[in-house]
């Protein structure tokens, strides 16, 4: 059995002050919510040590709903009772020596309390997220509002946007990528090599992380995005500042973006990419579409993205078209050089912005 010492009020921790900020870089962080929740969003450098199982939970909330708030305690703290040491021994593992932690619920109430004396009698010196994991969500989406210098890269598919902005962001300019947070390249190809997606409540999270270490009052680059990336949202505020942004679209000819595509995903199996096909094809056309899957069969890869090129750049043409509240200024490119091409675009907008 474990040893059990004193009870000592837990510090509160504030999201909207900023002081989570420090916190969570400093501090194991352990959230006491049910796998079930932490499976669809958490803060992202947390460990789960549930405090109830998905089961108990619902068993506590339906003698909530249809008994009484007493029989609900009653049966929660059964339910406690018999998994203290499960607790502390599961903490242990995290956290081998009594230090600092901060631990959360979902609104900072009971389930933290609980933990935090638990925690607490056994060495640790606790803090608990003030309002839990609801005011940090609050706290994230309030984030997403604050106002941004944003430029966007655009352009046609397989135009380079997206190693082009690896390059900016290598030449020291701030960068933001929404694909490499989402895990996927935003087409209906791009989940191909991917890692599996997060939920969008977490890919809001992981995109926070990135986010507040950002300078908001200097350029922020990002590459021209649909508010779904695969089957994840770009949350309302930041979509929207997106929209209003200037557009360098970039500009290079359709037989160097069909290579460098042809490179980029003629190593998959051919099933993944007909299926990514097929995924398209009410929009592509009967005719089209066998025609690109017939191709991808043949091995002739060169029609099929030609094929499916004509199909996106129709799309992509539509869509800048509808943007009238955003400049599009376009931007030749010469070469399929991306470091050349990332020099290019950051003159290129000093020369047109930084007046």
């Amino acid at each position: 059995m474990h040893s059990i010492s004193y009870w000592n009020k837990p510090l509160l921790i504030s999201p909207s002050k900023g002081e989570l900020n420090g916190i969570a870089n400093q501090l194991p962080i352990i959230d006491v919510r049910t796998p079930d929740e932490f499976r669809k969003g958490h803060i992202p450098s947390a460990f789960n040590i549930p405090l109830f199982s998905n089961e108990e939970r619902a068993i506590v909330g339906t003698k909530y709903k249809q008994e009484s708030r007493d029989t609900a305690l009653q049966e929660a703290l059964d339910f406690v009772a018999v998994k203290t040491d499960f607790y502390l021994d599961e903490l242990h593992k995290i956290v081998p020596n009594k230090q600092e932690i901060l631990i959360y619920c979902w609104r900072g109430g009971l389930r933290s309390a609980g933990m935090a004396k638990l925690f607490q009698a056994d060495g640790y010196k606790v803090h608990i997220l003030n309002g839990g994991y609801k005011s940090y969500r609050n706290h994230i989406r309030q984030s997403f509002e604050k106002k941004a210098d944003l430029i966007i890269i655009g352009g046609m598919t397989g135009s380079g946007k997206t190693e082009i902005l690896m390059e900016i962001g290598k030449l020291g300019e701030q960068i933001l990528d929404l694909e490499k947070i989402a895990h996927h390249k935003g087409s209906a190809f791009g989940a191909l090599g991917q890692e599996e997606q997060p939920t969008t409540e977490q890919f809001e999270n992981n995109l926070f992380e990135y986010w507040k270490k950002l300078d908001l009052s200097k350029r922020i680059w990002l590459e021209d995005e649909s508010q779904l990336i695969g089957k994840v949202r770009i949350p309302d505020p930041l979509f929207k500042q997106m929209r209003t942004a200037n557009v360098i679209k970039l500009e290079l000819d359709k037989k160097k973006r069909v290579e460098r595509l042809m490179k980029e995903y003629t190593g998959f199996d051919t099933k993944p990419l007909i299926d990514s096909i097929i995924n398209i094809s009410r929009r592509l056309g009967g005719l089209d579409t066998r025609k690109a899957i017939e191709a991808v069969e043949k091995g002739d890869f060169r029609t099929a993205i030609d094929i499916v090129l004509s199909y996106y750049d129709k799309t992509y043409t539509y869509g800048l078209g509808k943007r009238k509240d955003q400049t599009v200024i376009s931007l030749e490119l010469d070469e399929d050089n991306q470091k050349l091409n990332a020099e290019k675009v950051i003159g290129f907008v000093k020369e047109k912005f930084d007046k």
